[in-house]
């Protein structure tokens, strides 16, 4: 008597599904020349592009043909912000020069072992005001919540150098901390907006992130959170679209990009902020001028409207705070007030971020902006526009540029 067959299920097991993310044609070159054998579907997994990031003067030098500065550097450098370029990144620098612009805000150079007239470890006094480890607490209504000491890229001109990618292993997801700045939010009901830094909160997984935000939605009184992130330009594949309607259970939530040339605005970023925009999140930029990198007006004309074809608002244009061991990466003010000139007038106001400068030693941000403000004529205020000329403004009773002789 034959044995009895099991009858074949109904229901067939679904195949494992990669959900198609675009690879624009330079960095797929690049991936099947330094990491043959590797998948698009690897290529496209966040979290792969996590484990292989360049972290190493092996790994460097596997890739990029280093100057003799950048190696001495990298040999030399000991303590936190290590080198880290995740892969795809990586694709979009210049392998062969080390003064292309993005290479030099990742790769050390002997710059920054040279201590300039300014600098220091915590410019900005964030340590001043910290009320509890993650906060900071400097605006009336307003914190800094520092939920991560890891980025997925380690950019050489860091605001919080001294603590990112400590040695001795990255900062690791720890609730303890986050409850302690969780009870300190609970009880400062003045708090109405929270800003998600670190490191990059986005390089928490979705699971963590989403507990994360969930409890900080349970407290009534903070209206709405913003997330202050690199990876939808460093690691467009992190911006799942499961993820993207995770964050989107969470709103009012706004997205703060850093971003710093046009370069980084790939078919893979256009993915990544349409993903994020689809799913109702604003998004602004924030870039640093850069010497060498960013500072010609024409390329940040360039940058601010590839910006809002990306659904990108400008938001931010920062001076490069003073860092231990920055200088060579800092311009004089003046430049960044000829940016602003640059835009306003020539291009979409949307286009036009505000000009700041964040104060050394805790003052916060201050707005700058080229002075338009000619004189006054009696009751007329005297205003310059962008060609130059000279109009009139009705003001009567008004002082503003009393002060100024015409």
């Amino acid at each position: 008597m034959q044995p009895v067959q099991p009858k074949p299920s109904a229901e067939k097991k679904p195949a494992r599904v990669f959900l198609r993310f675009p690879v624009n044609a330079d960095t797929k070159a690049f991936y099947r020349r330094f990491f043959p054998g590797t998948s698009t579907a690897e290529w496209n997994d966040w979290r792969w592009q996590m484990r292989a990031r360049i972290r190493s003067l092996g790994e460097l030098s596997r890739i990029f043909k280093l100057s003799e500065d950048e190696r001495s550097a990298v040999e030399r450098h000991q303590g936190p912000l290590p080198v880290g370029i995740t892969p795809y990144y990586a694709s979009l620098m210049g392998l062969e020069d080390p003064a292309e612009p993005l290479r030099r805000t990742h790769v050390m150079s002997s710059g920054e072992f040279v201590v300039s007239y300014g600098e220091n470890d915590d410019p900005l006094g964030e340590d001043h005001d910290t009320k509890v480890p993650g906060i900071v607490h400097r605006y009336p209504d307003r914190v800094l919540f520092l939920t991560t000491g890891t980025c997925s890229t380690y950019c050489r001109y860091c605001t919080r150098a001294r603590v990112v990618g400590n040695p001795g292993g990255e900062y690791q997801f720890s609730t303890s901390q986050w409850e302690k700045a969780l009870a300190y939010l609970e009880v400062h009901t003045e708090v109405r907006d929270v800003l998600l830094s670190g490191g990059d909160p986005l390089t928490i997984g979705d699971d963590k992130l989403d507990w994360l935000l969930t409890r900080l939605r349970a407290l009534k009184h903070i209206e709405f959170i913003r997330i202050g992130t690199k990876i939808p330009l460093v690691l467009p594949q992190r911006i799942t679209k499961d993820f993207a309607k995770m964050l989107k259970k969470h709103h009012p939530l706004f997205m703060s990009l850093h971003v710093t040339h046009p370069k980084e605005l790939t078919e893979e970023v256009m993915e990544s902020t349409s993903r994020l925009a689809d799913a109702g999140i604003p998004l602004g930029s924030q870039t640093v001028v850069l010497k060498g990198v960013n500072d010609d007006p024409a390329l940040m004309v360039h940058l601010m409207q590839g910006l809002l074809r990306h659904r990108v608002k400008p938001y931010y244009l920062f001076m490069c705070d003073p860092i231990r061991g920055t200088a060579h990466f800092r311009t004089n003010v003046e430049k960044g007030l000829q940016i602003i000139e640059a835009l306003r007038g020539h291009t979409s106001g949307y286009c036009t971020p505000v000009f700041s400068i964040d104060a050394p030693d805790g003052g916060g941000k201050i707005q700058l902006a080229p002075d338009c403000i000619v004189g006054r004529d009696g009751d007329d205020l005297l205003l310059r526009n962008f060609e130059g000329k000279v109009y009139r403004y009705p003001d009567p009773g008004g002082s503003v540029g009393a002060e100024k002789k015409i």
